[in-house]
Order: C-alpha cells, then structure tokens, then sequence
C-alpha cells in the first residue's frame, strides 16, 4: 500500500478514534449510581451542591466532585446564586438521555427490572397524561403533588397541591370526599406515588398514580406552574 495512502487511514482511524472517545465521555459521566440520582434531582429543578448532597445522601464534598464530572461531560450546568453555585440539568435532551438509560437497562437487564421492581414494590394502576390533563381541566380529580417542598416550588402540574409524602397522613382531611386523587412525583422510577396511592387507598381513597411524573408532564408541553402552595 502506498505510504500516503497508509497515512491517509491512519488519520482516519486517529478522527474515529477521537470520535468515540468524545462520546465515551457522556458514557463514563453515567457510570456512577450516585450521577445518576443526581441527574433525575435535577431533572426536578435547580438545586444548589448542598441540596443535592443530602437529597441523595452522599458529603457535599462527594457530590460537588459528581457535579464536576457531569458538568465536564456537558450533562449539568451552572450559576451564581448569591454565595452558592445552583445546579442545573444542560437541556431536556439530558433527562431524555437518563430516561433512555433507564429505560433500556430494565427492558435488557434481568437484575436492573428486578431491582426496579423490589424499590417500587407492586404495580399501582396508573393515569396517562392525556386522561389527567382531561380531567384536571373538568375537575374530576385532585392532583396531588408528593415531592419535597422545593422541587413543588420549583415547577409542578398546574392546579397540583403539594403535600410531601411524609405529611400525607396528617393532611389527608383537607382532601375532598368523593373525588378521586392523582398522585405524582419525580418519573417512573420514583417510589412516592406508589407509597402515597398505597396509604391513600389504606385510608379508603379512591387514588391512583400518574403514569410517570413531573419531568415527563413538563416535556410533553402540558401545563405547568411554580411557586409555593397557597397558604
């Protein structure tokens, strides 16, 4: 073979080469569970190093070097927020990357659907986006938002009411009698409207979950809010 032709594919195979190695990068920014939850934290709003290091129960110091690595590979990024740096997620084309991720690893990988299974524990009969947006705007249903205050605050279903899955019980006497409850919270994969459906029926509700949650809602175009609950 020629020499120049020789060289020719060597710097082919070197531009390949480089190639893949840039898009390796978003691979190995996934590659740690930890990244992973901090990714569908964020996927919830902003939030400062703080936030996310006791959401996910890992040091400040732990989860300020995730938020480097997934900043570097371009999955988060970042402003000034007073004293603190706030976290965001770099563009909805991440949380739909995380949601493939996800998606793929319980449909190919026996021990990810298991696991998926044993942290949500038995399938709650679910609402599609369609059936709820239809009937929020009829007032057939109370929507019921069990995320943390914060990620409420930040954006959630218009019309939602916020009650944290931790003060459900205690507040279960401001729901209305004889309306069904949609519950939420952060996706698919997130165990607090299971275990608010669960409670809510205990308690001889009619309730079921939303399909999936707020990120998905929110992705779809259907309608949104932020601020705190009314007082």
């Amino acid at each position: 073979m020629p020499l120049e032709r020789r060289d020719g594919i060597a710097r082919d195979r070197a531009a390949k080469d480089e190639l893949h190695e840039q898009f390796a990068r978003v691979g190995r920014a996934l590659a740690n569970p930890h990244r992973v939850e901090i990714l569908d934290l964020l996927a919830q709003g902003e939030r400062s190093v703080e936030v996310l290091a006791a959401r996910s129960a890992i040091t400040i110091g732990l989860a300020s070097a995730h938020l480097q690595t997934l900043r570097r590979a371009g999955l988060v990024a970042s402003r000034r927020g007073g004293t603190r740096v706030i976290y965001r997620l770099a563009g909805d084309d991440v949380y739909e990357l995380l949601a493939a991720v996800r998606s793929v690893a319980t449909g190919r990988i026996a021990d990810a659907d298991r696991a998926a299974r044993a942290y949500l524990g038995e399938p709650v009969e679910a609402v599609s986006r369609a059936e709820l947006l239809e009937r929020v705007r009829s007032g057939d249903a109370v929507v019921v938002d069990l995320r943390p205050a914060e990620e409420f605050e930040a954006g959630h279903i218009a019309g939602a009411i916020s009650i944290p899955l931790a003060e459900l019980e205690a507040h279960l006497a401001e729901l209305p009698a004889g309306v069904e409850i949609v519950a939420y919270c952060r996706g698919p994969y997130c165990a607090l409207a299971p275990q608010g459906v669960a409670l809510l029926r205990g308690a001889g509700r009619r309730a079921r979950r939303l399909e999936d949650g707020f990120p998905e809602w929110r992705l779809a175009g259907l309608p949104v809010a932020a601020g705190s609950r009314p007082a």
